[in-house]
């Protein structure tokens, strides 16, 4: 009688599945989750569908994610602007290529004297885009000449030697005219040579460029890569006063 009851104590000890908290798995099967992601899948796979769905496969998509990218970039961060004419010379000549900050001016912040800028002159200057500086902002009064024939705007002369065409003087048409609230006066650099808010006073607008009509400011000159440089705001134009009397 005691073996029998050794006997079954010993197999009473035996685990049981619900006394381990295991489930018994037949030797040699793996274990499986539920939750066990598909083989193959990948976060990348949409990549992988659409290169199939184009010609040229993997190659051919990634240049056209580049384009999309450059066209994206181009449209609202820095557009490439090939100067046209000898206007802005010597600061910028025929051909250069210069990047325009479509940025510059989308929160909040405006033109400034010595900047400058692309805009589109339609029903202003004509059908086209182009290039000028700023001269004059709203509430400016500019003035050509002063007593030793340089540019004035509220009543500071500007000196503007460091940009000016070689040769050229400020103006060789005199003009007295005050900006409007919203609008900018813009001469070319070679005054010689330029079309600007001097030859359209007595067009619409007065020769005055509204501000939703620049497209952006012109920051560097990227090409030539002789050329490449940082187009800096003169000191000369950061000295004038605002038209109340604070400095600009």
């Amino acid at each position: 009688m005691d073996n029998e009851a050794q006997q079954y104590k010993e197999r009473d000890r035996s685990p049981r599945p619900s006394e381990a908290g295991t489930s018994s798995v037949p030797a040699g099967s793996e274990e499986t989750s539920d939750t066990e992601r598909p083989e193959g899948r990948s976060r990348f796979a949409w990549a992988g569908r659409a290169a199939e769905s184009v010609p040229g496969g993997r190659y051919t998509l990634a240049v056209l994610i580049c384009l999309l990218f450059l066209t994206l970039f181009s449209t609202f961060v820095m557009q490439p602007f090939q100067i046209p004419s000898s206007s802005m010379e010597r600061s910028l000549r025929i051909g250069d290529r210069v990047l325009v900050n479509k940025l510059a001016y989308r929160f909040g912040s405006e033109p400034r004297r010595g900047d400058v800028v692309v805009f589109d002159g339609t029903g202003y200057f004509g059908n086209a885009d182009y290039i000028k500086r700023v001269v004059g902002v709203g509430g400016d009064r500019v003035v050509c000449c002063d007593q030793e024939g340089r540019l004035e705007v509220n009543g500071r002369s500007v000196d503007e030697s460091s940009f000016l065409y070689p040769g050229d003087s400020p103006s060789s048409v005199p003009f007295d005219v005050v900006v409007p609230e919203g609008r900018l006066f813009l001469l070319g650099d070679h005054r010689g040579d330029s079309s600007d808010s001097r030859n359209h006073l007595g067009s619409p607008g007065g020769g005055m460029i509204p501000l939703d009509a620049v497209i952006g400011r012109a920051d560097w000159i990227a090409w030539p890569a002789d050329h490449w440089t940082r187009l800096h705001r003169p000191d000369a134009y950061a000295r004038v006063p605002a038209a109340g009397g604070a400095h600009g």
